[in-house]
């Protein structure tokens, strides 16, 4: 299979292209490539022939969003409408990441299933809520792919950034009433991978099983690194910032483990991961 890899630098897109070996990929990204212009798009899609095009390109600074939408909705809504459109004008089988942030958060005592209808609370969300509806409307052969809190050895993710103020000041302080599904990149590839091969098209929750608080998160992450830190638990209300995440916003693997597609619990994740890319 020819693949095509938007966002191919980052977390994901680095994940994608170490998983995929055993297909012929081409991986583009920013500056170079910009998604949310079509011509360049056309030119790429129609020198490379893919069989399908991976999207892992996305503006996923929340707050940055909050800040600038006609970026957010340029990075995270025009460019995969601009691909939907080329996929569908050459018959190409589109995949898309989306985000848990669509949902607004608001079921405490459970999750978000693929069926759930959208409603996102910040701009972030609404940038890639939007690419969603662009999708669906456009080109019937699309993955559309869900998934939350992801982390991998490259980037700037939430384990980096506890490990490093955790380690330099001793204490965090961290909220509790955000709840989501820590994912490591490796294993949503993995899922993807399985995924493109099915040739079943729809909405998928790839997630790590199970959800936490960011702050259970972030004691999960001193503890496997043998960082003894002073983890402050605080609210969202106490942590000022340009947006609002939405507050347990966990999601729910149904579409894929109906197809035997599922993700380890995330406990399991981080353990290997922290004992294989840290130094502790």
């Amino acid at each position: 299979m020819r693949i095509l890899i938007t966002g191919a630098n980052g977390q994901l897109g680095t994940a994608l292209q170490q998983e995929l070996t055993d297909h012929t990929l081409h991986g583009i990204d920013l500056p170079d490539y910009d998604i949310s212009k079509r011509g360049q798009m056309a030119a790429e899609i129609s020198a490379f022939a893919p069989d399908i095009v991976i999207n892992a390109a996305a503006y996923t600074n929340v707050d940055g969003c909050a800040e600038n939408f006609p970026l957010a909705y340029s990075a995270n809504s025009l460019g995969p409408h601009n691909l939907a459109l080329l996929c569908q004008q050459h018959d190409i089988a589109l995949l898309h990441v989306s985000t848990n942030e669509v949902f607004p958060g608001e079921r405490e005592n459970g999750g978000y299933y693929e069926w759930d209808t959208p409603r996102p609370i910040n701009p972030y969300g609404n940038s890639k809520a939007a690419a969603e509806f662009h999708i669906r409307a456009i080109h019937p052969k699309h993955y559309i792919v869900r998934t939350a809190w992801l982390y991998a050895a490259q980037g700037r993710n939430f384990i980096h950034t506890m490990l490093k103020y955790g380690g330099e000041r001793g204490a965090v302080r961290v909220v509790t009433d955000e709840v989501g599904n820590p994912t490591y990149c490796g294993d949503l590839a993995a899922a993807i991978h399985q995924l493109i091969q099915t040739e079943q098209y729809g909405t998928y929750h790839f997630v790590n099983e199970g959800a936490c608080s960011r702050w259970a998160f972030a004691q999960e992450i001193f503890r496997l690194a043998g960082l003894e830190v002073d983890n402050a638990p605080i609210t969202s209300a106490e942590f000022e910032r340009k947006s609002t995440p939405p507050p347990h916003c966990a999601l729910y693997n149904t579409a894929g483990a109906a197809i035997g597609i599922t993700l380890r619990p995330w406990q399991e994740a981080l353990a290997e991961y922290i004992a294989s890319h840290t130094n502790q």
